[in-house]
């Protein structure tokens, strides 16, 4: 073993670093960016403390919280394409949109409208954010943009698109995927 290894393992039991402490590390700049400046000592110091785990923990919380806007960003790719009754591409149908705009960001959703209303995967909320799910009725489903918005395959012989939504014609319920 090199002295300078023997020596960082001598010094790493001293320097005991907090988790936060490591996990802000981890979010910094890489270490080899660093490793210039900083003696030899100091970056393999900084290696052994700032261990690799919080780096990959907060970029799967942030995988999460993205897929309902990766869900609507690919739906919003199919802009244009027909209303296909029972469609799940080219042409799509409300849930069939719905269902592959979700598949394709890595969540699995049940097929039909009915089945999305009993699905365990969804929860109710009150202030949706994009790409949550806009119900209409038990009979209608369509992705949200923002209020007096949602974007889906709203009926035969329109494209999909965005539907802008008013009085007589507005979501009942809105979920959002977990």
């Amino acid at each position: 073993m090199s002295p300078l290894i023997r020596k960082a393992l001598r010094m790493s039991a001293v320097a005991v670093v907090p988790v936060g402490m490591a996990a802000a590390f981890a979010l910094q700049a890489p270490v080899a960016a660093a490793a210039p400046a900083a003696s030899a000592g100091q970056a393999a110091i900084a290696r052994l403390t700032t261990v690799g785990q919080p780096r990959v923990l907060a970029s799967r919380h942030r995988h999460r919280k993205d897929r309902r806007l990766r869900a609507y960003a690919w739906a919003a790719r199919r802009s244009g394409h027909p209303y296909v009754y029972g469609g799940t591409g080219p042409g799509y149908d409300c849930s069939g949109l719905v269902m592959m705009a979700y598949r394709h960001a890595g969540i699995r959703l049940p097929r039909t409208t009915n089945e999305m209303l009993a699905s365990s995967k969804l929860v109710r909320v009150r202030h949706p954010r994009m790409g949550d799910l806009a119900f209409y009725g038990s009979g209608h489903v369509e992705l949200f943009r923002k209020w007096g918005y949602t974007f889906g395959a709203h009926d035969y012989g329109s494209p999909v698109g965005l539907i802008h939504y008013g009085y007589g014609w507005k979501p009942t319920a809105f979920y959002r995927v977990r």
